[in-house]
């Protein structure tokens, strides 16, 4: 059933159509999701037009429920009064519940933004309850919709402003998504959520310019500001500008190009300014970086070289000389011989990197006009369980992933990241050397995350304001590292492990710098989610939405759907139940290589399954419980590892060790299915310990059995537990 509409509001939808087409172009999905008679949408809210760009996708009027301190301003109220829309007063909500639950029996549409207010950060905030009660009164149905790429208008707080920025595109595209309608009785907080969720992820990954190939954003970005420094090696202070650097890589793809026909190229270098031109050239040259880790031992690398059919690698004399026992493949460029013969093509290729269009120069460098799901990066996993598997990391995956960062970190052309972690560790790879490349973040390369003491002196001396590390690298900067060394840093992230709450308090107290813990794997790319500094508040007392919450891995970022499921059925459950996490996005990698088996195993119709036990709070932070690997079945109770790993370094006081000094492992037990074991790199009176852990609540269960006395706990580059080694030392 049609509503009633007087001419004058035919003539408002008229001439506003018109008029909003001519600045936004709109693209709709679901239309046909819209019952024929009345519904409640429940959008998110992004803009102060999103009303406006919202009737543009529908079809039929929408009756927008507003605040009434909104709605009675007295240059909208007229416009506001004859579209019919709802005021509401959250002290005083009946009048506007029954009035939405009439239209919606009249057969209108009503609106009702669940947020209640403006995201501040482009991340969907906690849902209130009020539109339950409209559902259930009117017996309507629920359509969940999604608004995409508002985030950046004019009319978004990107930038911690509203209004005062360029529009970057007329007419500006957005994508805009109508969810299946929801039973009311079924439409709780978790549930919307969810639904919202995916219709985000949907709209997400329609956005064309995630088709790119991996090097046409690594251009584009490097022809911004091209006389700025891109790289800076911090162990000779050698810089190169963002035209440089592009010159460089681009007369070395020229030579890969001519002399390799392989598909896949090996890197053996740690972070600097020679690894950052090795894998910017081998992608310009439409080939496959493979940034190897050379700590993981010979039998690993060997692995890794045969099952990516490696023939050729890039290293430098004087590191391959400190690598005695590395499986070389058939042909070693060094740098340091390689790039002084190719001087002259180098300086070509700057001049025209300066001279040239993007777009001219794309072509002249034979870059693909599409990337899309094919491989761009192969990255190999520690190995902390097995062998490590080549996690196939294509072009849409890297380019999704550092644009769903970029939204996260909002970064400045005055930001500057230390470059300190590996890049063959995934969080190094995306993080440290394609976000910088492709966004313009000057970065300063150092090549061993160890040594705090020279890290932190780079971090003074170029004023950095980024510090991406592990929490096992943060521990070295609480032992070695002054007080005032970190004062330029404005964000210090963690991720790869769990964040330990001791560690976040000391290094705060000592650096007076919060510790923000993030999440992600190698097979997402690998940003999940992160916490964030809250944004200053407008005015002293002000409600700020939060950006962070103690304990959890933050919010997720953009074009990332979730679900949490059952471990042993995968039954799916509540987003505020504790289960397995699945994730799906543009963000998840194509595969392992070689090995549909495991494939198989995690990757089921688009989701990943993470194997990380985790569960979602009402505003949307992520808790990680642990991994799967890290729980023991014991009398058909899940146990878990890491829990009691902390509770028995609370009462042995170890908490202020550098090193990992206990680790629980799981072992096979004729009784009860597994037995836990405590591998101890210090003297412990194991009937002691079971007393003192029963006396502090610690179920029986949980109490480990045996005692392994070992010289270290064996742990990855890093700082990851190693499980492999762990599970070698328990006694069977």
């Amino acid at each position: 059933m049609m509503a009633y509409m007087s001419a004058s509001e035919r003539a408002l939808y008229f001439f506003g159509r018109r008029l909003a087409r001519c600045v936004y172009r709109v693209t709709a999905f679901g239309t046909d999701n819209l019952p024929e008679g009345g519904c409640l949408l429940l959008p998110n809210h992004i803009t102060w037009v999103d009303a406006i760009v919202l009737q543009l996708a529908c079809p039929r009027p929408i009756r927008y429920i507003i605040d009434e301190e909104f709605y009675r301003k007295p240059i909208l109220h007229p416009f506001l009064r004859l579209l019919r829309c709802i005021p509401i007063d959250t002290r005083h909500s009946h009048s506007a519940i029954r009035a939405a639950t009439e239209k919606i029996a009249e057969g209108e549409i009503v609106c009702l933004f669940p947020e209640g207010q403006l995201e501040r950060a482009g991340t969907l905030l906690r849902l209130r309850r009020g539109y339950e009660l409209i559902a259930r009164h009117a017996k309507a149905p629920i359509v969940p919709v999604w608004l995409d790429q508002l985030w950046g208008s004019i009319f978004s707080f990107q930038g911690g402003r509203f209004f005062t920025k360029l529009p970057k595109r007329i007419p500006y595209p957005v994508t805009i998504a109508f969810g299946k309608p929801l039973k009311a009785e079924a439409a709780d907080i978790a549930t919307v959520r969810e639904e919202l969720l995916k219709l985000g992820e949907f709209c997400f990954s329609k956005r064309p310019s995630l088709n790119r190939h991996l090097a046409e954003p690594c251009v584009r970005g490097l022809k911004k500001r091209p006389f700025a420094t891109a790289v800076v090696d911090g162990l000779d202070h050698s810089a190169l500008s963002r035209s440089k650097l592009l010159g460089a890589a681009a007369a070395l793809s020229r030579y890969f190009r001519k002399e390799f026909p392989d598909e896949r190229i090996a890197i053996v270098l740690p972070a600097s300014k020679g690894s950052m031109v090795a894998n910017l050239a081998v992608t310009l040259a439409d080939k496959v970086p493979v940034d190897l880790n050379f700590t993981i031992g010979r039998a690993a690398n060997e692995s890794c070289c045969k099952r990516a059919n490696l023939r050729v690698a890039i290293s430098a004399t004087q590191f391959r000389e400190r690598l005695k026992d590395f499986p070389w493949p058939e042909r070693v460029l060094k740098l340091d011989d390689l790039m002084p013969r190719l001087k002259p093509q180098i300086i070509l290729w700057w001049m025209i990197s300066l001279l040239v269009p993007a777009r001219l120069l794309l072509r002249l460098l034979k870059i693909p006009k599409k990337g899309g799901h094919s491989e761009a990066v192969l990255l190999f996993t520690s190995g902390s369980t097995g062998d490590p598997k080549g996690v196939v990391v294509s072009h849409r995956n890297i380019v999704g992933n550092v644009s769903q960062f970029r939204q996260l970190l909002d970064a400045t052309k005055d930001d500057a990241i230390l470059a300190s972690l590996p890049f063959f560790h995934t969080f190094g790879s995306t993080v440290t050397l394609w976000y910088p490349l492709i966004e313009g973040v000057r970065i300063v390369t150092y090549p061993n995350p160890l040594e705090a003491t020279k890290n932190a002196a780079l971090i003074e001396r170029y004023k950095l304001t980024l510090l991406l590390a592990t929490p096992t690298f943060l521990r070295g900067y609480l032992r070695k590292v002054e007080t005032d060394k970190l004062r330029s840093l404005r964000l210090v992230i963690t991720g790869a492990e769990k964040l330990p709450l001791d560690l976040a308090k000391n290094f705060e107290e000592r650096f007076n710098q919060r510790v923000f813990e993030g999440y992600g794997l190698t097979e997402t790319s690998p940003v999940v989610s992160v916490n964030l500094p809250e944004p200053e508040p407008a005015h002293p007392g002000d409600y700020v939405q939060p950006s962070s919450r103690l304990g959890s891995v933050g919010k997720m970022a953009p074009g990332i759907a979730a679900e949490i499921r059952e471990p042993e059925t995968n039954r799916k459950l509540s987003l505020h139940e504790s289960g397995i996490v699945w994730l799906r996005g543009v963000n998840i990698f194509e595969g392992y290589l070689r090995d549909p088996e495991r494939t198989a195993d995690v990757l089921q119709d688009g989701w990943l399954k993470t194997g990380d036990l985790g569960r979602f709070d009402e505003d949307g932070f992520l808790y990680i419980e642990g991994r799967l690997s890290r729980f023991s079945k014991i009398g058909g109770e899940m146990v878990p590892h890491e829990a009691i790993e902390n509770k028995i370094v609370d009462l042995l006081d170890l908490s202020g060790k550098d090193e990992r000094m206990v680790a629980i492992v799981g072992v096979q037990d004729k009784a009860k299915g597994e037995a836990l074991v405590l591998l101890s790199a210090v003297d412990v009176d194991l009937a002691e310990l079971r007393k003192e852990l029963y006396a502090s609540g610690v179920p029986n269960l949980w109490i480990p059995k045996h005692v392994q006395r070992v010289e270290t706990i064996p742990v990855l580059a890093s700082g990851k537990l190693d499980l492999k080694k762990c599970r070698e030392l328990a006694p069977t």
